[in-house]
């Protein structure tokens, strides 16, 4: 059976979907791929959903056992662990059931199969207990995603765990050691270390979510180190055994000594792998590096009419660039002349508590392009509502250009740093100077002060700093 459209997508996670979606929606008519039973891709299944769940529900948790310390008593504070799992597994569904409406009401057809290229112009869905399609696209467009990597020698069991499995235990573990102190390591340390897991995690370079600002990496490794997470950087992991039920996991620090760590499970968090292999782009003129799909800035592979978005090309593995590549690849398609993506201004965010976020530059990566640097910093302990939140920790950091005010980068750890980051990411991306934030009236008490005060320091008028 062969069918014919404008554009088929494989890969239904938030960059194939949303891209559908639109495509859909500027007259494209659109078939999405998948693979899986469920449209949402690692993020609604795997990743960014079920994992932020189960971080508010830590976060919930650590709220009402330190709610003493103003005023509410609440004894014998205590998690069901299958209820959480209960309400991930809810919110996971009714997001997916979401995603399968939007299809339907954009009038996308859906196909549940594995989705391979068969030369630049078909792609051919292999279902199981049913026969295959063939579908013929003026444009294609991949979309499919990653997996967690494995260490070469020890594979993901029953006790070294993927970001994926972990998801799925069926009890809260007394012990866990992580390897890898990047966004998902360090999510899945801040998640269980509050539930009363003993947690180690070994990180292989200086410090803990290399990408961030240092000084937002330290003070989150510091209340880290306070929750009573073990963190060790500079180690390199040279040996995972399994005996019985306990992980022995052998490192190795800078002085070359060796070290093992014993616990109920190892996440190994080192990395994702594009899901490129097998998807027959063997049969046209894209080409890959390293597993990655290469694409210019309209998202266009070395065969024009197919583009690449999301995991499987070399960009940040984040739901919303996906999101935004597959946007701009479906306004391409469509002849919209659309703006290039300025990876530059791409917000990151780490619900760990406390939260860090982050868009633009570190002073560091400024510097090295030549600008003259101002760094301004005003700490959440001077700031009203955190004190009334009881969440002091923390601060509001900016990298602007001496020469024009121009905001290169916002660095943020402290309290709902995450939700915070919006307005100066968005003054970013219009180009606002810092005196624009600093001439902004902002609310009080709100914590979003804390950035009118950063922007205040940066513009020589600062009041509580």
């Amino acid at each position: 059976m062969t069918q014919d459209y404008d554009l088929v997508v494989i890969g239904a996670g938030p960059g194939g979907y949303v891209a559908a979606a639109r495509a859909s929606s500027l007259g494209l008519k659109t078939a999405l791929v998948e693979k899986d039973p469920k449209l949402g891709g690692t993020c609604l299944h795997r990743g960014c959903i079920p994992t932020k769940a189960l971080l508010h529900a830590a976060d919930v948790f650590t709220e009402i056992k330190e709610a003493d310390q103003i005023g509410i008593l609440v004894k014998d504070v205590k998690v069901d662990w299958a209820q959480v799992q209960k309400y991930k597994n809810k919110i996971v569904s009714s997001n997916a059931g979401g995603v399968q409406h939007l299809m339907k009401s954009r009038n996308v057809e859906v196909f549940n199969g594995f989705g391979a290229l068969k030369g630049p112009n078909t792609v051919v869905v292999t279902r199981t207990g049913t026969e295959n399609v063939e579908l013929k696209a003026k444009k294609i467009m991949l979309a499919v995603g990653s997996a967690p990597r494995a260490l070469p020698f020890a594979p993901f069991s029953e006790r070294v765990l993927s970001s994926d499995q972990i998801l799925e235990l069926p009890e809260i573990p007394k012990s866990l050691t992580i390897i890898g102190g990047g966004v998902i390591g360090i999510e899945f340390a801040s998640l269980f270390a509050r539930f009363g897991t003993k947690v180690t995690v070994l990180e292989m370079l200086p410090k803990i979510l290399d990408t961030a600002d240092a000084d937002c990496s330290k003070e989150l490794a510091l209340q880290l180190e306070k929750q009573g997470v073990q963190i060790y950087t500079q180690v390199s992991v040279s040996d995972i055994k399994v005996k019985g039920s306990l992980a022995k996991c052998t490192y190795v620090d800078a002085a070359k000594k060796s070290t093992t760590v014993e616990s109920d499970y190892v996440l190994v968090a080192i990395g994702r792998a594009p899901l490129t292999a097998n998807i027959g782009l063997e049969s046209t003129q894209a080409k890959t590096e390293r597993g990655y799909v290469e694409v210019n800035q309209f998202m266009q592979t070395a065969q024009p009419n197919i583009y690449a978005i999301g995991d499987c090309i070399n960009t940040p593995w984040l739901a919303h660039v996906s999101s935004a590549e597959g946007v701009l690849a479906a306004n391409h398609m469509a002849g919209k002349n659309p703006a290039a993506i300025n990876y530059d201004h791409i917000p990151s965010c780490v619900y760990s508590d406390p939260p860090v976020a982050w868009c633009g530059l570190t002073a560091v990566e400024a510097e090295k392009r030549g600008y003259k640097v101002k760094i301004s910093r005003f700490d959440f302990m001077r700031n009203g509502k955190a004190a009334i939140l009881g969440k002091k920790r923390g601060f509001v950091k900016f990298v602007t250009d001496v020469q024009y005010g121009e905001i290169l980068g916002v660095h943020i750890v402290g309290p709902e740093a995450t939700d915070l980051l919006a307005e100066p990411a968005f003054a970013m991306q219009m180009e606002a100077t810092i005196d624009a934030i600093a001439n902004t009236m902002h609310a009080h008490p709100t914590l979003y002060e804390a950035i009118w005060e950063a922007a205040l320091v940066a513009t020589d008028r600062a009041i509580h700093g």
